[in-house]
């Protein structure tokens, strides 16, 4: 018997790791070991719950989601055996992988049949297929087909009658392939090669070469002759194996056509020379004339189920027969019910023939067990182990279950069907002996609820009773739940079963209605706050519905008091979540948002806590200008008046208010924005505010730098204007690489067609899909103006022309470096012009450029400009200290680059010096901390510079100075501000936040003097145009502190090592110093009366007698503690009350010279 392996998807990556000769594994699906009753998620394997519910996301799925594995009805399983020389893929090492695993899973998606396999021990492929009658048919069909050695044959025909085996528009092979099924592959007509392939079954070459050579036969100019034989007689002409025909053909040169048996037809037809084709016929008539007189026939009755047997392996059996006794053996078609085989040749070869006949067809038995459908899956075992114990003796013996049916059926070598037989009945009694099974009827309704979320309630039965449950799935709509395993345990589970259901009857369901966009937020990241909630009524099921249905229905159901309760608490968090979700939206100029977030996040941290709302701003790298401020909507307008009074205060932020007819509103912001945001980025990016759609509020507000406000606002007016009176749109189409070419630098070529025409033109922006369109909006006469001088420049851009200009190969160098850079500058600002220098090492100063007429002459301009540049650079140098080079430089260089840019110059700083010669100036401290470098004094002596404060200007003489000023602009000058000493701690703030603050707010660096130079001076160091304003927001706080150090009295405790370590100094208004005192004293007196009471009680405490036989202890020992350091600081006095004091006494704390910490 020929059969096929396949695998599971489950059992996929088990076999891909490759088994072991001796190691063989037989899976079945749905099956259990025989000593250990299945599990439910054996038998039901988990499924994903519902994507819907978040905590399904961090939770592994159980063995029960919301979707439950159906249970198939009418399935049948089918293993049988591949004998090792059948086996298309033999590589023992690639055994589950490669083209063979694909194969199968191909045919499991295919037909939906479930197939598994493993090897048998003589290396052949024991297989088991589950599934629907139909689906393992054609499973098993598909095996054969494509993982069966596939025979292939070629057959040479004549080139010229190619054409007609392939047919009009390739109708003829087809329908041949479909008809034969096989694969016939024809040369190309480019191919010299005459060999047709075809490539399938044995049965289907015969059939699909027999009909190719008759198309052939047909077309050929050569003698064609047919010959009516008997179709009974041409097995004899054949001969065994087609060896006979095959020597005919070889000896005469002749084409031989037989029918193949399967093909109805008696007439072979013979191709070929004249000559030759005679001679076939002659010797191919004597056989058929001689075989007519000598042969007679026998009938014989031959079960139908064993005429397979009796056929072989691809009708080996039959050949066999032929060739041992030159008797050809007539077996009816399949399709018939016919039992009656026919023997025909000559009578004394008859009587062998007979007894071959009867010897194949009882080598094979068919048998039956009588099991209960309900055993099959316990005979088959977990992951068909207890058959695979079977198969793997006998591999010849192909079992079969069918579902419903209470029989196994065995087929194969009767000796093994008998063994298999006797195991698998020993099999069946011993599991009626220990097995029961009960079915009950439970409304479909609650089968969800008893299998509870992730099946635990069913894990938890099945685990606890040892049994098997299952449950039908939803879509079946049956009440029956069937109940397999221990008697006593099945009785149990059902019990436990029935007392859930009664329970369920009288539970609720309620369906809540709550808006699909806070379902997460309800359910909280990874699942937290539902938790919470179900916690909190652990009676009540909360089921959310699956996101990609867009349902606002979460359906609770439970004990009807526990419902209401969940019910009002989930409405009451609901309505927080809507007066929580109100959104508005800022925008702030990009330059200020770093100073809404403040340092290390601390402004935008303190909006969020102190107005409670969720502020979100624009990653770093985008466009967007815009902050959304989510909330309730007082505490967003509280944090967004916040935001815009931090950015008026930064800069010269205006605000007006402009009237226009809301009516025109839409048009004026235009398609998608485009039209509102040209103006916004024409007038320096403003922000133009529109009032909310539908609103009926005419005021427009617009923000910005006082000069482009005024700009926006008359350009505004002037387009509700036109819209008021006649405005006209216009769409054109032009490359996006022409856009920039046509706006010109700075925008110049664009304003010139405005200022000349009154139209406003608006380019796409990177975020729009139609990066060709440009629109022209205006009165119609000015839109056509504006569009006819367009046109005019697009066509002349579409006017490609190759020109070249003559460089001096000294300067190719500049224009090829850092990948082209300045190359794809110029293409970039001239309409994508293609510029091509010779290549390196050649003497060539020709250069070439390709692209719009207009264009390349730009760019050509452009180039001489550069050319002029560098044969008019000179070199400069500017010489600053080394150690403003990082201040000069800024933010990841952002100062030094902008100059560059604003000067066409380049920059070069020296490389550090790391042990800079030390300067001779007052020794300042930040922040109270000593620092090595002292003030720069811009006007101090350049006579001898150092090498590493050098820096190097490159470009144009004027343009250099131009920078060089620009450069030493950007040294920080030092001013000094005399501050009352007892003042600094405060200025400086808790850990330094107050002076931050300043430097942060005011750009400088503020360097406070070291505590014990008792100075009143502060250094303020920065830009000279950030100076002024630090000095006065210094000499504010000042102000400030002094009004408020008239109510504060000040206490300030002697410092370690003080020559008067018992004085305590108070300073403040005389009425506060002495209530300061007074409370001081009493304070003092308090703290000693409870030293010297614990000092009295420890007198009369006895220590214990253990304790005073003992050596002293060292006590707990610490390493690396400061005063083994060898410092100044020495080890505290475990003796003493000040170092070590008592629980509960009070002692006055030592505080830092500048008071104590708040």
């Amino acid at each position: 018997m020929s059969s096929v392996a396949v695998l599971t998807q489950e059992s996929f990556a088990e076999h891909r790791s490759g088994l072991a000769q001796q190691q063989i594994k037989v899976a079945a699906l749905n099956s259990e070991d025989e000593s250990d009753p299945p599990t439910y998620k054996d038998a039901f394997p988990p499924l994903p719950e519902k994507s819907s519910c978040l905590e399904a996301a961090q939770e592994p799925a159980g063995a029960w989601g919301n979707k439950i594995r159906p249970i198939k009805a009418s399935i049948i399983t089918q293993v049988f055996h591949v004998p090792l020389e059948e086996r298309k893929y033999k590589d023992m090492n690639q055994f589950g992988e490669g083209e063979q695993a694909k194969i199968c899973l191909e045919i499991m998606q295919r037909t939906g049949a479930h197939l598994e396999l493993s090897l048998a021990k003589d290396q052949g492929l024991s297989i088991m297929v589950s599934g629907k009658l139909e689906a393992v048919m054609k499973a098993r069909k598909d095996i054969v087909a494509r993982l069966q050695t596939q025979a292939s044959a070629t057959v040479a025909i004549p080139k010229e009658h190619h054409r007609f085996v392939i047919g009009k528009n390739g109708e003829k092979l087809q329908d041949l392939e479909l008809k034969t099924a096989t694969k016939i592959q024809i040369p190309r007509p480019e191919d010299p090669s005459n060999q047709i392939k075809i490539t399938g079954t044995k049965e289907g070459i015969e059939k699909a070469r027999h009909e190719v050579l008759l198309i052939s036969a047909e077309q050929d100019k050569r003698a064609v002759e047919r010959l009516d034989v008997e179709k009974v007689f041409h097995p004899f002409i054949a001969g065994p194996y087609n060896k006979l025909v095959g020597e005919i053909m070889q000896e005469t040169g002749t084409r031989i056509n037989i029918p193949p048996p399967s093909v109805n037809r008696t007439e072979i037809v013979f191709t070929g020379e004249k000559e030759q084709l005679a001679q076939a016929v002659t010797r191919i008539k004597k056989i058929y004339e001689e075989k007519k007189k000598k042969t007679t026939t026998i009938a014989v009755e031959v079960k139908k189920s064993q005429h397979k047997y009796v056929i072989g392996p691809k009708g080996n059996s039959l050949q066999e027969i032929l060739e041992r006794t030159g008797v050809s053996v007539e077996i009816p078609p399949t399709d018939s019910s016919s039992e009656t085989v026919i023997l025909r040749g000559e009578p004394e070869k008859l009587g062998q023939a007979l007894t071959e006949v009867y010897a194949k067809a009882n080598s094979f038995t068919v048998s039956s067990v009588s099991a209960p459908s309900w055993l099959h899956r316990f005979i088959i075992g977990k992951k068909g182990q207890n058959l695979a114990k079977i198969t793997q003796q006998m591999p010849k013996v192909h079992i079969e279950f069918t579902e419903g049916e209470d029989k196994i059926t065995l087929e194969g070598p009767t000796e093994d069907v008998n063994v298999a037989q006797e195991q698998i009945e020993s099999m069946v009694k011993d599991l009626i002996n220990r097995m029961d099974y009960v079915e009950i009827n439970i409304d479909h309704k609650f089968h969800r609820h008893l299998i509870g979320k992730n099946g635990a309630n069913i894990n938890r039965i099945k685990d606890q009773y040892k049994v098997s449950v299952r449950i039908p799935p939803d879509n079946e709509k049956s009440n029956l739940i069937r109940i397999e395993g221990d008697p006593q345990g099945v009785q149990q589970a059902k019990k436990e079963l029935l007392e859930l259901a009664s329970r369920m009857e009288n539970e609720r369901t309620k369906d809540l209605i709550i808006e699909q966009r806070f379902h997460r937020t309800i359910i909280g990241q990874k699942g937290e706050r539902i938790r919470e909630i179900r916690d909190k009524f652990p009676e009540v099921i909360i089921n959310f519905p699956d996101p990609a249905q867009k349902s606002d229905i979460v359906q609770l159901r439970g004990p009807k008091n526990e419902v209401e309760k969940c019910t009002k608490y989930m409405q009451k968090m609901v309505a927080e979540l809507v007066e929580n979700s109100y959104s508005i939206s800022v925008p702030i100029f990009k330059q200020f948002h770093k100073n809404i977030i403040g340092k290390g996040g601390a402004n935008i941290k303190k909006i969020r806590e102190e107005s409670n709302t969720k502020i979100d701003l624009p990653a770093e790298n985008s466009n967007s200008e815009t902050i959304v401020i989510t909330g309730k909507r007082a505490n967003c307008e509280v944090a967004r008046s916040r935001i815009l009074s931090i950015q008026k205060d930064l800069a010269n932020i205006t605000e007006v208010e402009v009237s226009i007819p809301s009516k025109l509103h839409n048009s004026l912001i235009g398609t998608k924005g485009r039209l509102i945001r040209s103006i916004m980025e024409e007038c320096g990016g403003v922000h133009i505010h529109f009032p909310t759609e539908g609103s009926g509020i005419d005021t427009v507000v617009i923000r910005g730098p006082a000069p482009d406000v005024e700009k926006a606002k008359r350009q505004l007016l002037h387009l509700a204007e036109e819209k008021q009176t006649k405005s006209h749109t216009v769409d054109l189409r032009a490359k996006p690489e022409y856009h920039k070419f046509l706006i010109g630098k700075g925008g110049g070529n664009i304003r010139k067609v405005r200022d000349n025409t009154g139209a406003r033109i608006i380019f796409p922006t990177s975020e729009d899909k139609d990066q060709e369109l440009i629109t022209i909006i205006g009165t119609e006469e000015a839109v056509r103006e504006a569009q006819k001088e367009l046109e005019t420049l697009i066509k002349n851009l579409d006017n490609v022309v190759e020109d070249c200009m003559l460089v001096d190969p000294r300067h190719h160098r500049h224009f090829v470096i850092r990948r082209g850079q300045v190359l794809r500058e110029i293409a970039e600002e001239y309409g994508g012009v293609m510029v091509s220098f010779p290549r390196s090492g050649t003497q060539s100063d020709k250069v070439t450029l390709k692209g719009a007429k207009d264009c390349v002459e730009a760019a050509k301009k452009r180039i001489q400009e550069i050319i002029e540049d560098l044969e008019a650079q000179v070199t400069m140098e500017c010489a600053i200290p080394q150690k403003y080079h990082r201040s000069i430089m800024g933010p990841k260089g952002s100062r030094i680059q902008q100059i560059t840019r604003d000067y066409g110059v380049q920059i070069k700083f020296p490389d550090r010096e790391e042990n800079p010669a030390p300067v001779t100036e007052s020794v300042v401290q930040e922040n109270g901390e000593e620092i090595g470098e002292g003030k720069y004094i811009k006007e101090a002596d350049p006579g001898s510079p150092r090498k590493c404060d050098i820096i190097i200007i490159s470009g144009r003489k004027e343009k250099c100075e131009a920078a060089k000023e620009a450069l030493e602009a950007l040294v920080p000058v030092t001013i000094e501000v005399e501050v009352p000493f007892d003042l600094h701690r405060y200025i400086i703030g808790q850990k330094g936040s107050g002076i931050r603050k300043m430097m942060d707010e005011f750009e400088v660096n503020i360097q406070v003097p070291a505590p014990e130079l008792q100075s009143d001076i502060i250094a303020i160091t920065g830009l000279v145009a950030n100076l002024d304003r630090a000095k006065a927001g210094l000499l504010e706080r000042v102000r400030e502190l002094q009004a408020e150090q008239e109510d504060r009295v000040d206490i300030r405790f002697p410092q370690s090592g003080a020559p008067d370590p018992n004085c305590v100094t108070v300073t403040g208004l005389p009425d506060n110093v002495e209530e300061a005192i007074d409370h001081i004293l009493n304070l003092e007196e308090e703290y000693l009366a409870d030293v010297v009471d614990t000092e009295a009680m420890q007198a009369y405490m006895k220590p214990p007698a253990h304790e005073e036989a003992k050596a002293p202890s060292k006590g707990f020992v610490v390493r690396d503690a400061p005063w083994a350091a060898g410092g100044s600081e020495k080890a505290p006095d475990m003796s003493s009350s000040e170092d070590f004091p008592s629980f509960g006494a009070q002692v006055a704390p030592k505080t830092l010279p500048w008071g104590p910490k708040r």
